[in-house]
C-alpha cells in the first residue's frame, strides 16, 4: 500500500519488503503475506477445486470464503467484493474483485483469483492483490458537503499550479477566471491504517500558467475538508511540463458505420515519416468520400460489429479542447484518393493510423486480446494538437483515446515513432487490466510497461533486432535533424538502478516520478527480454500485467508478479534464474529503499504530510506530521532545530487536519481545517494553552507568524487573485493589507509588526507588479524599488533585521531564471543578491532568510524531468558575495525550506522515497 500512500502527501515510496512465506497450503505452493493486512499479497502453486457451475466471480468468492483462514476476508459476498470482470484466455479464467467497505470503494483494494477450467471443473491456481483487513471506520457518511469538497479541491489544484511567483497576465488580458471546475466522483476510502474517508473530486480545466489541460484526481478528507492527496490522471509519453486532461468545447463522439452500402475496407497507401510506403486501410462512405477508418479487424461474418480504428484530424486544435473530450466538429482525415499524399505524411496521420493497426495486431496475435479494452472497443487517435497555437511536443492517453501533439522545429508530430503509439495504447491496456494508479511507483510501473510493450511493438513492426545498439531507445524517430541517441526520450538499456537512480519526488513533480523512475523497472524487463527472447518475455510480462498486478503495486510487488507469472507459464529453473537476476541487476529486491543515502541530518523521518510546509525560528521548528501509515489526521509538532530533545505535539487530536505550522521561536501557529471553516490557533512553544484567534470560510496558504502578527494568503481560484490578510493574535482583529479585491497580494513575510508581500495592481496600460512593506502599527505602505514596467513575476518575500528580500523576474523571454534582490525597509540600498542571468544566476522559485543567509529554492523549467530539474536548495550571503552554493547534494526533492539562525536551514527531503524533515548547518558547496 505504501507504494502510493505511505507518503501520499508529499512523496511516494515502496511497500515494506514482503515477509518470507510462512504458511503454505501445499508443498508446491507459496504464500507471500501482505503489508499492513492479514490477506496475502500473493499465493502461487495452488491446485484447489472450485465451483464449476455458476459464474467465475461466484467461484472466486466461494474459494476465498472456503479458505477464510488463509485470506482473512470476513465478508466475501458480492456486496463487499464486487466483480470488475473476468478474462478468459486459453482455458484460464482471471477474476478481478473490488473491495468495498460498508458499500464504499476502497482505493486500490483489488483482489485477483486465477483459475483453470476444463470439462466444466474449475481449479484455483493462485491469487494476488490488495485486500485491506485493518479498515475500521465508524461511519462512511461524509461531514463535508460535496459543494465544499469541490471548492477546496479546486483551491488545492490552483495552489499546486500557481508556482512560486506572482505573475501578471499578458498585455491586454485579465487574470485567469474560472479556468478550473470540479466534479464529484463519490466517496472513497483511502486504505491507510484504519482508513481515511474521502470525497473524490476530479478537477479539470486549463492551467493558466501554460495553457496545458488539467485533470487532477483530488481526495478531500470527508471529516475536515483538507486535500489529503492529488495527482494528475493523464498518461503522457514524455515528462515535459505540466499535462493533464481538461474540459473544453465538445462535440459528439463519432459512431461506427452500419450502412450496408458503404465499402468498409478499401486498400490505400501512404508514406510514413521514415520514407517507408505502407498499406493503409480506409473506409469509403456512401458519398464516395474516403476516411481514415479501418474496419479490417472485424470478422467477415459480422462486418458491422467489432473493432474500428479511426484517426482524426486535430491539426490546430488546442490540446485543452482535445483531452478528455471531443473537440467540436472534429472529423476523420479524409483523403481524396487511396494514394495518400505528402500532407498525410507530414501531419503524422499515416504513421498514427498504420501504427494503431500494428498495435492491435500485436496484442491480438500474441495474446488473443481484442483491442485496448479486450472487448473490441473502438480505437481513436487525434493527431496534430497544439498548445497556444504552438507545437505540443507530447502525446497522451486520456482514458478514451490517443492524442498526438503537432510537430514543429526539432520534433515531428508525436505519432511519428511506432513506440509512441504502442506506448499510449498500452496505457489503455493497463487501464483495462491491472489499473496501475498513475502516481509514484505504481505510476512508474505503468510507464515502464507502456515503454516495454511500445518498444516490443516497434521492433516487431519495423523489423528491428534487439541486437541493434539502438533497439532499447524510445522516441528516437521523433526528431527532424538529431540522430536516434540524441533524440531518444528514454533508453530501456540505460542501466538505471534503485540505489543509483531512484529519485524521491513529490506528486507536484512528474506525479511522484512516473517517468523519472520508470526505466529502473522497464530496464529489468528489457534485460529479461534479452535473456529469454521476445516471445517468452512478452508472454510473461503480459500475464503479470493482466493476471497478477493490482492498482497500488510498487516495484517489489511488480517483481513478484513477473516471477510468479514466469513460474505459471512453466519456465525452466535456468530461465527463472534469469528473470530474478534481471530484477537483481536493477536493485529491485526486498528492502531496496533502505539503501538510499543522504548528506543531511534527519530530524524526523516519515512525517507523511502533503504541502503543509515547515516553520523555523529561534532554534525551534514547527511542522505537521501524521503517523507512519498516514492514516491519522495531521497534527502540529514543535521541536529543537538542533535535533536534540523530543518533539512535542501542540495541536489537539480532534479528527481535523492541523496544517501550515509556523513559529517565531516563542509561539507556534497553525490552521485547523474543519468541515465548514478554517480556524487559526496559536500556542506557546513551551507551556501554555491553545488559543483560537480567528478563522476563514475558505482555503488559506502561506501562514507566517512573528510577534503579535499572524499573516496568511486567501486564494480566490474563481477570479485568479490572492489576498494577504493578518490577525493580531492578542486582540483577534483581522485586516486585509490592501483593502481592495482588485489588488492581488501574496507570498507574505512578517517581522517586528511589518508585513512584506508581492503585489499586483491594474494601471491603464497593463497589470503591474511590485513588492510592498506594510506597517501594521501606522498603516503606512512602502513600495520597494521594483521596475513595474519590466517585471513579469515577483516571488516570495523575507523580512530580516535590516531589510526585505524578494525574487524578481524581469525576463520578458521567460527563461525561468529570476533574480534575488533586497533593500532596506524604506526602499533604499537596492542590492542584487543573485542576478537574473549569467554567472551566479538561479532558477529562483522560493526563498527563506535568516539575518545571516538567504536560502533559495530553485526549480528549472521541466522540459524533461530529471534530478537536476527538481527543487534544490542554494544558499548565498545577504550581500551576494561568494555566489550561491548548494545546501545539500541529496538526490530528489528538497522543498519547504525554513531558515533558522545563522546558516542553518530545515526542509522536507524526498531522497529516500519518504518525506523526512532534515537540516544542514552550512552549505555542502558544489555537488
Amino acid at each position: 500500500m505504501a507504494a502510493l500512500l505511505a507518503a501520499a502527501g508529499l512523496l511516494v515510496t515502496g511497500m515494506p519488503a514482503a515477509h518470507a512465506a510462512t504458511d503454505t497450503p501445499s508443498a508446491a505452493s507459496a504464500v507471500t503475506p501482505g503489508s499492513e493486512t492479514d490477506t496475502p499479497s500473493l499465493v502461487t502453486g495452488l491446485h484447489e477445486e472450485a465451483a464449476g457451475t455458476g459464474s467465475a466471480a461466484d467461484a472466486a468468492r466461494e474459494h476465498l470464503k472456503a479458505k477464510k483462514s488463509r485470506y482473512h476476508i470476513t465478508d466475501t459476498s458480492a456486496k463487499d467484493l464486487t466483480s470488475l470482470g473476468t478474462v478468459t484466455e486459453g482455458g484460464k479464467e482471471t477474476v478481478r474483485l473490488q473491495q468495498k467497505y460498508k458499500g464504499v470503494d476502497v482505493l486500490g483494494g483489488q483482489y485477483v483469483v486465477r483459475m483453470t477450467k476444463k470439462d466444466g471443473q474449475r481449479t484455483v491456481i493462485g491469487t494476488s492483490g490488495n485486500y485491506f483487513t485493518k479498515l475500521k471506520l465508524d461511519s462512511v457518511t461524509p461531514k463535508v458537503s460535496e459543494k465544499t469538497a469541490i471548492e477546496r479541491a479546486i483551491a488545492a489544484v490552483s495552489s499546486q499550479l500557481g508556482g512560486g511567483l506572482l505573475k501578471a497576465p499578458a498585455k491586454g488580458e485579465k487574470p485567469a477566471e474560472g479556468t478550473l471546475s470540479g466534479e464529484a466522483q463519490g466517496v472513497t476510502v483511502l486504505p491507510q491504517g484504519g482508513g481515511v474517508l474521502t470525497r473524490q473530486i476530479t478537477v479539470t480545466g486549463v492551467n493558466p500558467a501554460d495553457g496545458t489541460p488539467v485533470k487532477q484526481q483530488v481526495y478531500i478528507d470527508a471529516h475536515s475538508g483538507f486535500a489529503v492527496m492529488q495527482y494528475s490522471d493523464i498518461k503522457t509519453f514524455s515528462a515535459q511540463g505540466t499535462t493533464g486532461a481538461a474540459a473544453g468545447e465538445t462535440g459528439a463522439e463519432p459512431e461506427a458505420s452500419t450502412d450496408a452500402a458503404d465499402q468498409l475496407v478499401v486498400k490505400g497507401s501512404g508514406v510514413r515519416y521514415n520514407g517507408q510506403k505502407v498499406e493503409i486501410n480506409l473506409y469509403k462512405d456512401t458519398t464516395g468520400a474516403y476516411q481514415m477508418i479501418d474496419y479490417s479487424k472485424r470478422p467477415a461474418d459480422s462486418p458491422y460489429k467489432g473493432e474500428m480504428i479511426a484517426t482524426y484530424d486535430a491539426r490546430g486544435r488546442e490540446v485543452a479542447t482535445a483531452s478528455g473530450v471531443w473537440p467540436s466538429g472534429i472529423k476523420t482525415f479524409r483523403p481524396t484518393s487511396t494514394d495518400l499524399g505528402e500532407e498525410f505524411t507530414n501531419s503524422g496521420a499515416v504513421d498514427a493510423h498504420w501504427a494503431a493497426g500494428k498495435v492491435y495486431d500485436y496484442y491480438k496475435n500474441h495474446f488473443g486480446r481484442d483491442g485496448i479494452d479486450g472487448k473490441n472497443g473502438f480505437i481513436y487517435s487525434l493527431v496534430g494538437v497544439v498548445n497556444g497555437g504552438m507545437p505540443y511536443d507530447n502525446a497522451f492517453w486520456d482514458g478514451t483515446k490517443m492524442v498526438y501533439g503537432q510537430g514543429g522545429g526539432d520534433y515531428r508530430t508525436f505519432s511519428a515513432d511506432t513506440d509512441v503509439v504502442g506506448h499510449e495504447m498500452t496505457h489503455g491496456v493497463t487501464e483495462h487490466s491491472a489499473g496501475l494508479v498513475y502516481a509514484g511507483q505504481s505510476g512508474a510501473m505503468n510507464e515502464a510497461i507502456s515503454d516495454y510493450f511500445g518498444n516490443a511493438i516497434d521492433l516487431e513492426a519495423n523489423g528491428q533486432s534487439m541486437d541493434d545498439p539502438d533497439a532499447g531507445l524510445l522516441g528516437e524517430d521523433l526528431c527532424t535533424t538529431l540522430g536516434p541517441r540524441e533524440c531518444a526520450l528514454r533508453d530501456l538499456n540505460d542501466g538505471a538502478t534503485t540505489s543509483k537512480n531512484f529519485i524521491g519526488v513529490a506528486y507536484r513533480g512528474d506525479n511522484g516520478g512516473v517517468h523519472l523512475n520508470s526505466t529502473i523497472f522497464s530496464g529489468a524487463l528489457w534485460d529479461m527480454r534479452q535473456d529469454l527472447g521476445g516471445d517468452l518475455a512478452d508472454k510473461i510480462v503480459y500475464r503479470a500485467l493482466t493476471a497478477y498486478m493490482t492498482p497500488l503495486d510498487g516495484f517489489t510487488e511488480g517483481r513478484a508478479a513477473v516471477v510468479a507469472a514466469a513460474q505459471e507459464l512453466g519456465v525452466t529453473k535456468a530461465q527463472l534464474k534469469k528473470v530474478k537476476s534481471s530484477f537483481d541487476a536493477h536493485g529491485i529486491v526486498p528492502g531496496w529503499e533502505t539503501a538510499l543515502g543522504i548528506d543531511t541530518d534527519t530530524i524526523l523521518s516519515k512525517v507523511n504530510v502533503t504541502g503543509t510546509g515547515v516553520g523555523a525560528a529561534g532554534g525551534k521548528y514547527a511542522l505537521s506530521r501524521s503517523n507512519e501509515d498516514g492514516s491519522e489526521p495531521y497534527s502540529v509538532w514543535v521541536g529543537n532545530t538542533s535535533g536534540k530533545g523530543t518533539p512535542e505535539q501542540k495541536s489537539p487530536n480532534n479528527g481535523n487536519y492541523n496544517v501550515y505550522a509556523t513559529t517565531d521561536g516563542k509561539n507556534v501557529a497553525w490552521a485547523e481545517y474543519g468541515a465548514s471553516a478554517v480556524y487559526f490557533h496559536v500556542r506557546p512553544v513551551g507551556s501554555g494553552v491553545d488559543k483560537v484567534v480567528g478563522g476563514v470560510g475558505a482555503n488559506i496558504s502561506g501562514l507566517v507568524l512573528n510577534g503579535d502578527i499572524l499573516a496568511y494568503t486567501v486564494p480566490d481560484p474563481y477570479y485568479g487573485l490572492q489576498h494577504v490578510w493578518y490577525t493580531n493574535i492578542k486582540t483577534g482583529e483581522t485586516t486585509q493589507v490592501n483593502k481592495s479585491y482588485a489588488i492581488a497580494t501574496a507570498l507574505p513575510s512578517v517581522r517586528d509588526g511589518k508585513i512584506a508581500y508581492a503585489k499586483m495592481w491594474a494601471e491603464s496600460d497593463n497589470y503591474k507588479l511590485g513588492v510592498e512593506v506594510f506597517d501594521t502599527a501606522t498603516g503606512k505602505t512602502t513600495l520597494m524599488p521594483v521596475d513595474k514596467d519590466k517585471t513579469v513575476g515577483v516571488g516570495q518575500t523575507a523580512l530580516t533585521d535590516d531589510g526585505v528580500t524578494w525574487i524578481e523576474d524581469g525576463d520578458m523571454t521567460d527563461t525561468g531564471q529570476a533574480a534575488v534582490k533586497r533593500a532596506a525597509l524604506d526602499g533604499s540600498g537596492l542590492t542584487t543578491v543573485t542576478p537574473e542571468s549569467g554567472d551566479g544566476s538561479l532558477y529562483a522559485y522560493s526563498l527563506t532568510a535568516s539575518d545571516d543567509a538567504i536560502t533559495v529554492t530553485t526549480l528549472p523549467p521541466a522540459t524533461s524531468w530529471a534530478n537536476d530539474t527538481l527543487p534544490k536548495l542554494y544558499q548565498v550571503a545577504p550581500d551576494g558575495k561568494g555566489g550561491p552554493q548548494r545546501v545539500s547534494c541529496n538526490r530528489g526533492d528538497q522543498v519547504y525550506a525554513a531558515a533558522d539562525t545563522g546558516q542553518r536551514v530545515l526542509w522536507l527531503d524526498g531522497t529516500t522515497g519518504y518525506t523526512n524533515l532534515v537540516k544542514r548547518d552550512r552549505p555542502a558547496g558544489r555537488c
